[in-house]
């Protein structure tokens, strides 16, 4: 009996490849595509919250800010040009804590259980669940984009390519941040509360509606605040990026976050060492 189960136990580890490896990715990217799609809400707000901001606020503030020529633009521009990367960055904020979001409502519902008892690595299935949730926010930036496009704020037409990289790694920071978040809090509620405290600090202080050298002249604090915080960082390489630059030092930051935030949320969704396990314990002893 023994000899049977040491020769089961390889056959069952080696029968993982590749292909059992991408069926999972593709199992995990459909699911949250189609919820995505049976929430036709999500995806309008996805796309009011920028558009508003886009038609109405950019409008309006025309005429009362004015940006310099500040790299990597050659010459002025409208504000409503300005704006735009803080806009989809906006959108990969949003998406990235919605995304999040579902993690906290699948471990209320049980669902999350069933996802970190499979078989496979929990940091490829918490990749994988990164992955998918950056699909959809990607998805989501481009339909910004065509909507902007018709409205004549345009990039270089190459630009719409070139952004896709940075667009890519900035959702992968963003809903590395937001899975983190979403481990540390057990209840659906709080998980909303606290997506207040870091969505909209961290859109505001960042050069996603005024530029770095505005806000150092306004509020030297404020500035220090925005240097400090990586929406910042992501902001400035999708800027960039649109017109076929690298921010070096964007990316240095954005691509170490990245890691940071998923690093600690492989080490918190883990039931051994994890901050869900200590909760529970918590809530076991009281």
């Amino acid at each position: 009996m023994p000899e049977r189960a040491a020769a089961v136990t390889p056959a069952k580890s080696g029968a993982f490849g590749l292909r059992h490896y991408l069926i999972c990715l593709k199992g995990i990217v459909i699911r949250e595509c189609l919820r995505f799609l049976h929430q036709r809400e999500r995806f309008i707000s996805s796309l009011v919250r920028p558009l508003v901001w886009l038609f109405i606020f950019a409008a309006g503030f025309r005429q009362v800010l004015g940006v310099s020529i500040i790299p990597p633009y050659k010459t002025y521009v409208l504000y409503e040009v300005y704006i735009t990367p803080g806009l989809c960055g906006m959108i990969l904020l949003f998406s990235g804590m919605q995304s999040s979001l579902s993690m906290v409502y699948d471990r209320e519902m049980g669902n999350m259980r069933i996802l970190l008892v499979s078989p496979f690595p929990r940091w490829y299935l918490l990749l994988s669940k990164m992955l998918a949730g950056v699909s959809v926010s990607i998805t989501q930036v481009y339909a910004f984009l065509i909507v902007a496009w018709f409205w004549g704020v345009k990039a270089p037409p190459l630009g719409y390519l070139f952004v896709l990289p940075a667009l890519f790694l900035s959702g992968m920071m963003l809903c590395a941040l937001g899975m983190l978040l979403s481990s540390m809090i057990k209840q659906l509620e709080n998980f909303a509360g606290i997506m207040n405290f870091v969505i909209f600090p961290g859109y505001f202080a960042s050069p996603a509606l005024y530029p770095l050298w505005r806000i150092q002249e306004a509020s030297p604090l404020l500035y220090k605040l925005c240097l400090a915080n990586p929406f910042t960082y992501a902001v400035e390489l999708i800027r960039f990026a649109f017109y076929g630059q690298v921010d070096w030092v964007s990316l240095g930051v954005v691509a170490g976050c990245t890691l940071l935030f998923l690093g600690g949320a492989i080490i918190a969704y883990d039931p051994s060492r994890g901050l869900i396990t200590r909760k529970q314990g918590a809530g076991g002893n009281g």
